[in-house]
């Protein structure tokens, strides 16, 4: 088997990417592991910036999410009852955010994937990547008990924190960054309509709370609770009663419960790994980097990792502009490190850490009531909140 560019992983990154090399005329082969069920059973984060809802249109893979995805112009911060709305489409000249799930996002993929007649290989087990430094890497796999070669010219490692890719770069050519928080969100589905239109991020003495929804009749609450917590300890009715002592009394009493459809607990971290390139070898999303969900950039960075790289590769086998080749880490990392210290600053501010004394407190409580309080302040959170621009490749 023979490609232009191998891609590790059929998430939203590496089928987005590979919709997009497609549509560019640019030959591509997706490998994974798991089944097509088992990649779409992966409950996620569903807020889309502003640069990921045009990649996906340009993809060919944007309409049902124009057509049932709500678009938001804000959210609300609550700070101890107080509550502040950020205004995200004044603030920003008009930009917004479309709330639209992320399994939604990959069956879509799926469906333009299909659509188009470019291969995925579902359950390739034991895949190996080789000769990144040469001119001709190549990726070694099984399928049916049949051990198989794939060669390329490049290789994108879209295969996650603990996929293959980042595994395969040698001892010591990685830096690696990275925060644990001391806490992590206990997330609930369930078919009930949303407390709120607009998404409401809530600080409290009890801890942190975020009201979401998948659609208009499908909501995703979290909880911050302690690292020591098990799903098993928290039925629903715990659950809801917990998140009405959080939140607001006015959207307390509106919030209508349910049972749950599914309930996870998250653990939170900050990770970054410099370069995200190794010979012909990328790196593409959360296999290089981790964001805690609260500054909702996940699923975003990743799109914008695919955008640089595709227009990246648009120009190497197009224009013959192989010079751009090392210019991939940089630029994605800049915008990566923008978005790691929102993810960061909004971890920080509105989450309760067992370990912060008196003065700490209250200088985060200073902090958040600065920004909310400033327009600048308001304008920083709503611009970094929509996405920042992506950097132009020239």
């Amino acid at each position: 088997m023979k490609t232009q560019v191998a891609i590790i992983g059929a998430g939203p990154s590496g089928l987005l990417l590979g919709q997009l090399l497609h549509k560019a005329g640019i030959d591509n082969i997706i490998l994974e592991r798991q089944t097509p069920d088992y990649v779409l059973g992966r409950i996620r984060a569903g807020v889309l910036e502003q640069g990921m809802t045009d990649l996906l249109r340009e993809a060919g893979a944007g309409a049902r999410m124009d057509a049932e995805g709500l678009v938001h112009d804000g959210f609300e911060l609550v700070l101890d009852g107080r509550r502040e709305r950020i205004d995200l489409k004044g603030l920003t000249g008009g930009k917004t955010v479309m709330v639209y799930g992320q399994t939604e996002v990959t069956r879509d993929l799926m469906a333009a994937r299909a659509a188009s007649g470019a291969p995925s290989v579902y359950e390739a087990g034991d895949v190996q990547l080789h000769d990144l430094q040469s001119d001709a890497p190549y990726v070694t796999f099984e399928q049916n008990g049949e051990r198989l070669r794939l060669d390329c010219d490049y290789i994108a490692g879209c295969d996650g924190f603990h996929g293959v890719s980042r595994q395969s770069i040698p001892q010591g050519v990685l830096t690696e960054f990275e925060r644990v928080y001391p806490f992590g969100w206990l997330g609930l589905l369930s078919d009930t309509p949303p407390v709120n239109e607009e998404l409401i991020y809530a600080s409290s003495e009890r801890g942190f709370s975020l009201s979401s929804m998948r659609s208009a009749s499908r909501s995703r609450y979290y909880l911050q609770v302690g690292l020591e917590e098990k799903v098993e300890d928290w039925p629903d009715q715990r659950f809801w009663d917990e998140l009405k002592r959080r939140l607001p009394e006015r959207a307390a009493r509106r919030l209508v419960s349910g049972p749950s459809l599914e309930k996870s607990i998250a653990p939170l971290r900050s990770f970054v790994v410099e370069p995200m390139q190794y010979g012909r070898l990328f790196l593409v999303g959360d296999a290089a980097h981790i964001v805690p969900p609260t500054g909702a950039k996940g699923l975003n960075l990743a799109a914008s990792d695919v955008s640089t790289l595709h227009r990246i590769l648009v120009k190497v086998f197009h224009e013959g502009r192989h010079d751009l080749i090392e210019r991939y880490s940089p630029i994605a990392l800049r915008r990566i490190w923008k978005a790691e210290r929102f993810s960061w600053w909004m971890t920080s501010m509105l989450h309760r850490f067992p370990d912060n004394d008196p003065f700490t407190r209250r200088m985060l409580e200073t902090e958040l009531d600065y920004f909310v309080g400033s327009l600048a302040g308001r304008t920083t959170i709503a611009e970094n909140y929509v996405g920042l621009p992506y950097e132009p490749i020239e």
